[in-house]
Formats: C-alpha cells, structure tokens, sequence
C-alpha cells in the first residue's frame, strides 16, 4: 500500500490496522463502520494476537468535502492526543492505543479503547436497567465535568480559544452563509449579543458534553466520548449545554439530558471543586439551542447537496423549528 494513499475499504482498512497494531504478528477482526458522520468515521474492531482479544475504536477524518456538522472541529490527531492525555490523568475517558502517523496510510485519526456501556438516550432514558444509573447520573456528570475543567494537559496549549463573543461570531457566520432569515434566529442572535458575559480565565472545555457521547452502565456514567469540539473557554459552556432541550430526548421535565435536576448537577460540580455560575450557565443553554439550530441547517445542507442522502440527515435538518421553540422558552424564562 502506498504510503500516501488511504485505506478505504474495509479490506484494505483491517490489513493496514493489522499492520500498524500487531507488527504482523496477529490480525483484526469483526470490522465494522458505527457511524455515517460527515467529518469523522467510526470503526469497531477486535486486535488479535494469539489467544488475545482486544475491542477497540477507530475514529478518522472523513475523505470528502463536506460542510462540518460542528463548526471549529479539532484535527483528530490533536483529538487522539488530548484524549490520551486525559486518560493517563485518570479521567472518563476512552484510552488511546494510537495516533496514526501520515506515512501510515489510514489518514489522520486514533485508535482507542472500546468502553463497555450504552449511548443511545432512548435506552438510558427509558430502559428499567438504567433506573439506578438515572437517579446519579446528573451528580455524576457534574463531578465529570468538574474534573475536566480543573484538568491542564500539555495539548491545551494547541486548542483553540473561544470566548462566547467568538462562539457567537462563528455561529453568525454559518448561519448567514445560509442565506435563510429566520426571525426567531436574529432574536436570539440579538439577545445573545446584549448580553454577552465578561470573559473567564479559559479552562478545558469539552465542547459536546450531551447525551450521545456519554457511556452509561447499570452503575451510571462510564466514560466521555467525542472530543473534537474540545477547547479553551468558559466552563459554563458545558453545563449549558448538556440542558439543552434537544439532549432530553422528549423527557423536557428533567433539564439535564432527560434524566436529571440542575441541583443535582451543580451538586456534583461543587463537590467535586468546581465553581458553578447559574446565570452563565443559562445563557450558554441559550446559546446552545442556538448552536444546534443552525447545525440543523447544516444537516438540511449536508442532504441538499447530496453529500450524505441518508433520512438522518434530512429528518435533523427539518428540527430547526423545535430549535427555535427551545429559544423562545428560555429567553422567556419557561424552560
């Protein structure tokens, strides 16, 4: 295989693992693609090595140009290296085994650890198996979230900083690329813009903290997946945005991703040392119905131009107005 091609079948892409991760002394097995996203790819596989078995992930960029799904995405080596970074620190996250190299011909990704647990919120939400986990999760996502934020790792350096002023500027600017004036949309923009928080001592901010990319047991919160949003900013934009509407999955009377109360969260955030900010905190969940808003027209982007066809995509991108709903509760106060 030529150094500079990319492994794109799943032939070809199980060989080059194989060699990366085994030195040719096992193989790989039970390939599969887990996701259809626009910007990276997901893979499960088991390493074999004798006698050995060893699930795992491998997430890379996708080939292609098509508009991301999440504005400001991290390169996914920088991702695989801050991931492994957190999890040497002891944090809940998913070990990296491997960053991949450019002269390795799979592209620019990591592999790492498969977490065993569920992340599909329909399952966590509503199963009976999940009951005990519902009842601390909230707590427990807020001692997760606070671990984050205290968290310093060395690739901090390299992540971007984003203020909410520069939140707000990078979602305007899709957002207008659309040409679609939506008058719920410039409130919001506007309301957003008056009242724009002084800016913070940047921390460690994961960027996608929701329901999704939480792994769940029996026993709650396992791990955090998807770093790729991950960036220096204000820590509030995290806890605002696991409120989000969008993330309670039709379970809107408990506020934290369908299963928990705000007290039960900022109870974990204090605990565990963080400091939280309720006023802050609320206008980042403004902020985040807004974001996902305008990721629905991204998704309705993506099927226009025929980048992805799949009913996914256009059953996302029809979900602007339940955004524009959310906006509307919150900037009047009825959440």
């Amino acid at each position: 295989m030529a150094s500079s091609g990319k492994a794109s079948s799943p032939d070809e892409l199980a060989h080059a693992l194989a060699r990366i991760l085994t030195g040719g002394a096992g193989r790989v097995e039970a390939l599969r693609r887990l996701t259809g996203g626009a910007s990276r790819e997901t893979w499960s596989f088991e390493r074999v090595i004798g006698e050995s078995r060893r699930p795992l992930i491998l997430r890379r960029a996708c080939d292609g140009e098509a508009p991301d799904e999440d504005l400001l995405a991290l390169d996914p080596g920088l991702e695989g290296r801050l991931v492994g970074e957190l999890a040497a620190a002891g944090l809940p996250v998913a070990g990296v085994v491997h960053v991949l190299a450019p002269d390795e011909g799979l592209g620019r990704g990591f592999v790492m650890e498969r977490l065993d647990g569920e992340t599909l919120a329909p399952r966590i939400l509503r199963r009976d198996q999940y009951a005990d986990a519902r009842s601390r999760l909230a707590q427990q996502c807020g001692a997760a979230l606070a671990a984050i934020h205290a968290a310093r790792p060395a690739t901090a350096a390299e992540l971007p900083a984003m203020q909410g002023t520069d939140v707000l500027s990078a979602y305007r600017q899709r957002y207008d690329a659309y040409g679609h004036s939506r008058p719920v949309f410039e409130l919001a923009f506007r309301w957003l813009n008056e009242r724009l928080p002084e800016p913070v001592e940047p921390v460690l901010v994961h960027g996608d903290f929701r329901n999704g990319n939480l792994v769940v047991d029996e026993k709650g919160l396992v791990g955090v997946l998807d770093w790729e949003l991950a960036h220096r900013g204000d820590p509030m934009e995290d806890l605002g945005w696991i409120a989000v509407n969008s993330w309670r999955f039709g379970m809107s009377h408990r506020p934290v991703g369908g299963f928990g109360r705000r007290r039960e969260l900022l109870r974990g955030y204090r605990e565990a040392g963080g400091t939280p900010d309720e006023g802050r905190m609320r206008y980042w969940q403004l902020m985040g119905s807004l974001k996902w808003g305008v990721i629905c027209m991204t998704m309705a982007e993506i099927y226009r131009r025929g980048v992805d066809r799949s009913v996914e995509r256009a059953a996302i991108g029809r979900r602007v107005s339940e955004a524009e709903i959310d906006m509307l509760n919150i900037i009047r106060g009825r959440d």
